[in-house]
């Protein structure tokens, strides 16, 4: 028999947050109360204790020489993040930066835990400046401000050099420098005249050299080698994919996760001769989070997640090679319940080829009806991770093709950038050229297929719809645009200029932004269509909901807005989760048939 849906929605999940600094205990991620919340646990494994109870999702990682956690937390998803400690018993809650008219994002803590970097928008409410605070004394300072959306990603062991990064205006593109603090002095660490993606340092302990991932000059991130004493920059391990890593503080073991479409591999390598060791062994074929290590190398902790394992932390012993599961998340649905996909491509309009992975209900007899399940970003990736919508509909009879459409990352730089400004409705084309592969693999039916999204999936939703209308039967949009005029007039002033370098001007493109809004060609709209979104939303204002849902009310199409006025750019909470979802799915019901 089906499960009920909120049988899925009560399904819990955890991740590794790092090693405390004893290597001791794990920091531990988890949504046991409904929302995100720290918990310590033994490395060896045991009861959860929890750190934080607030009612809004919270995150946080130990501080590098105490029991502290520091904490990052907003109200109600507004995203105005603000910087706090407390101890991992759960006491002694301290305000560290507060001010909660203005954003805050940590960007590390030196190892000697003497001084904490964030940065934050408060000058002018719209550049990010980088700040360094005394955590002794209190006092800070301004130590980069160039203006633009700039962030800290981490001090060098010895706490000269604090590495910072700055989105340029070309979409897909940043910068990173090193700063001096001794003299404020900055270097760019990878200079580029290509769109290219520069990550943050992971350190040697002598702070002699650093590895960074990089796309400079290349389609794909690589780990490059980064020499202080020459400034030399070396590509020193080159999958076929994109590439992260991290190191341990005493610099035995070099980390790296390489995303093969979609799914995660972790190789071992010695940082200082390069050599690969083997790979980190992991549950299954799914999706790994960052992997951390203790100060001594000895341990690896990292958060695993796939279609049917819905999330939890592991840790690995370098030494004897065991990895262990540190958490068991409660699952009220039986794990022989949950399906895992199908990794297709099949080919667009241009030719170019499409990945799209397909969850079919097992024992379906004759054609079932589709769900078309579109990532947000847009550069982001759909990534095979558990999903509890995606599993009751694939549960309840329906089957659920979530593709990576032109635009998407992970398949590197030139399919990135293949929907960039007026090139947006090639990526709305691409849902086109799915609908008639779904009619073509055999047991899918067609006339029965809804598009379902979040923020920029929500666009690609609405405007499914609006372009091609004889195609979908329904629509879900999550927190999504419906005119990427009005989106860009009103989102956060900090987001706006970073919005433009991928949708288009306001002062050179309206015109054509104006044609590839939704809303504009909202007479041809004609499914039914459920609403949802977030009256905190510092994103896509709750107003691209409002407006749209207006307009179609006024012309008769079914539409149902569902407004959470606790929420941001998404349902954070699982109240509001249990509210919302169950509607979506008597939705598709009732307009799909299952």
């Amino acid at each position: 028999m089906p499960h009920p849906i909120r049988d899925f929605l009560e399904v819990r999940s955890a991740g590794a947050n790092g090693f405390s600094p004893d290597g001791s205990r794990v920091l531990v991620s988890s949504n046991l109360t409904g929302t995100s919340q720290l918990y310590r646990v033994a490395r060896t494994g045991g009861e959860l204790e929890q750190v934080t109870g607030f009612d809004e999702p919270v995150a946080g990682s130990y501080m590098p020489t105490t029991d502290d956690v520091i904490l990052q937390h907003d109200v109600g998803g507004n995203e105005r993040l603000q910087i706090s400690l407390i101890d991992d018993g759960g006491r002694d809650l301290r305000e560290l930066v507060h001010d909660p008219e203005h954003i805050h994002r940590v960007g590390g803590v030196t190892r000697d835990g003497a001084l904490l970097a964030y940065s934050s928008n408060r000058r002018n409410g719209t550049d990010f400046d980088v700040y360094v605070r005394d955590l002794g004394t209190g006092e800070e300072r301004c130590v980069w401000a160039p203006g633009g959306w700039c962030d800290a990603s981490g001090f060098s062991p010895d706490g000269r050099y604090l590495a910072v990064a700055r989105l340029t205006e070309r979409s897909g593109d940043n910068e990173a420098h090193l700063i001096d603090l001794a003299d404020g002095s900055t270097v760019e660490v990878a200079p580029h005249t290509d769109e290219a993606y520069v990550g943050a340092p992971h350190w040697l302990p002598d702070s002699s050299a650093f590895f960074f991932s990089a796309s400079v000059d290349r389609e794909f991130e690589a780990v490059h080698r980064y020499d202080m004493s020459s400034g030399r920059v070396d590509p020193v391990i080159e999958p076929d994919w994109d590439a992260a890593c991290s190191i341990d503080e005493g610099g035995t073991t070099l980390a790296v996760r390489i995303n093969e479409d979609g799914y995660s591999r972790v190789e071992l390598y010695d940082p200082h001769t390069l050599r690969r060791r083997g790979e980190l062994p992991l549950p299954g074929r799914g999706q790994v989070g960052g992997v951390r290590f203790t100060k001594d190398g000895g341990h690896a902790c990292f958060s695993f997640v796939s279609p049917v394992e819905p999330g939890d932390a592991w840790v690995h012993d370098l030494t004897t090679g065991e990895t262990t599961r540190l958490t068991d998340s409660p699952c009220p649905v039986p794990r022989d319940a949950l399906v895992e996909p199908e990794l297709h491509r099949f080919p667009s309009f241009d030719g170019e080829s499409i990945p799209v992975f397909l969850f079919r209900p097992r024992g379906s007899r004759g054609e079932v009806p589709v769900v078309v399940q579109i990532h947000g970003g847009p550069e982001s990736q759909y990534v095979p991770a558990f999903n509890p919508v995606t599993q009751y509909l694939v549960d309840h009879g329906f089957a659920v093709a979530a593709p990576n459409v032109r635009g998407s990352t992970g398949y590197g730089k030139r399919y990135e950038h293949l929907d960039d400004v007026r090139k947006r409705l090639d990526s709305v084309r691409d849902l086109e050229a799915l609908h008639a592969w779904l009619g073509s693999v055999g047991g899918i039916d067609q006339r029965r297929a809804a598009l379902m999204g979040g923020s920029y999936g929500g666009y690609m939703v609405l405007a499914g719809l609006a372009f091609q209308p004889q195609l979908w039967a329904a629509g879900v949009d999550v927190v999504g645009i419906s005119s990427l005029v009005t989106f860009l007039e009103n989102t956060a002033p900090w987001r706006r200029r970073f919005r433009e370098r991928e949708y288009g001007s306001l002062e050179r493109d309206r015109d054509f932004l104006v044609e590839v809004s939704p809303i504009t060609h909202v007479d041809r709209m004609r499914a039914p269509l459920m609403i949802i979104h977030g009256a905190n939303d510092p994103r896509v204002p709750l107003g691209e909901a409002e407006q749209i849902h207006e307009v179609l009310r006024q012309k008769d199409v079914a539409s149902e807005l569902l407004v959470y006025h606790d929420e941001g750019h998404g349902l954070a909470k699982l109240r509001n989760r249990l509210d919302a979802y169950p509607k979506v799915a008597d939705f598709l019901h009732r307009h799909l048939g299952a």
